[in-house]
């Protein structure tokens, strides 16, 4: 059998519903890399939080992280890292926001925020990965992968039209989750650091299965061969990848259902 490049998306389609690796799929994820198959993780986490992961697999895996700002190798090299312009960066710090949205930044090695929020530590339980107060006035605006608001739909979908206004397509914006407004680098995504993982890997987009649930997961699977979201996905995710097929609920372990289904394990 042909190897295959298998890409995940990490919560909401390959953890379960405690943002933890089923014991199955750590099973069928390392069978697969015994066959000669090979792994990358996708997500909007940060590189630190992700790794926890790839080593508790341990196959080799490369990661891309903060939705396509970073992809490391499986020995922590830095492949590529696309930041944020000072300038535009400096702009989404000073935009005004309703008092229960949170500002974030995902720096080259850190999480910053602008306030106390206990509650986002429950998706990084499993890792540990926590974030430092700071201060708008005193954040950076240099060396930022991912800018992430963070708070209800209404009022994030008022920050994301003042931002398009003002980012004159220098800006990639896009949603994790509902409550999950993420901002990168125009032209940063999943999709444009895995096709560039592709070339680096001499692997074709449609030697390559992918998985995902939300919205910045649609240019990853737009690019691959075989593109599945899952049965928890987004409500607009099928009208987005038409040729995409459909799997089961991520608190099911439905990645190592299909997996298991696709190469007869």
């Amino acid at each position: 059998m042909t190897p295959r490049l298998i890409v995940s998306d990490l919560d909401g389609t390959l953890l379960g519903s405690d943002h933890r690796l089923h014991a199955d799929t750590i099973e069928v994820l390392r069978t697969l890399v015994s066959h000669g198959h090979q792994l990358v993780l996708a997500s909007g986490r940060h590189y630190a939080d992700m790794r926890v992961f790839r080593d508790q697999l341990d196959v080799p895996i490369h990661l891309i992280s903060s939705n396509g700002a970073y992809t490391h190798d499986p020995d922590d090299q830095l492949l590529n890292a696309n930041h944020v312009d000072p300038r535009q960066a400096a702009a989404l710090i000073r935009l005004p926001r309703p008092d229960g949205v949170r500002l974030s930044l995902y720096m080259d090695d850190a999480w910053y925020i602008d306030a106390e929020m206990p509650s986002y530590l429950n998706m990084h339980a499993a890792t540990g990965f926590t974030y430092q107060v700071v201060p708008p006035a005193k954040m950076p605006t240099e060396g930022i992968g991912k800018i992430l608001y963070g708070g209800p739909p209404d009022a994030l979908f008022k920050i994301e039209t003042a931002i398009r206004e003002i980012s004159d397509g220098m800006l990639h914006v896009t949603y994790s989750t509902s409550d999950s407004l993420e901002i990168m680098a125009g032209g940063v995504n999943k999709g444009v650091a895995l096709s560039a993982l592709l070339k680096r890997l001499s692997i074709a987009p449609e030697d390559c299965l992918a998985f995902g649930d939300n919205l910045n997961d649609v240019e990853m699977l737009s690019l691959v061969g075989e593109p599945h979201f899952m049965l928890n996905s987004h409500p607009e995710m099928a009208g987005h990848l038409k040729t995409a097929r459909q799997i089961g609920h991520h608190g099911e372990a439905a990645v190592a259902v299909l997996l298991r289904e696709r190469f007869g394990l």
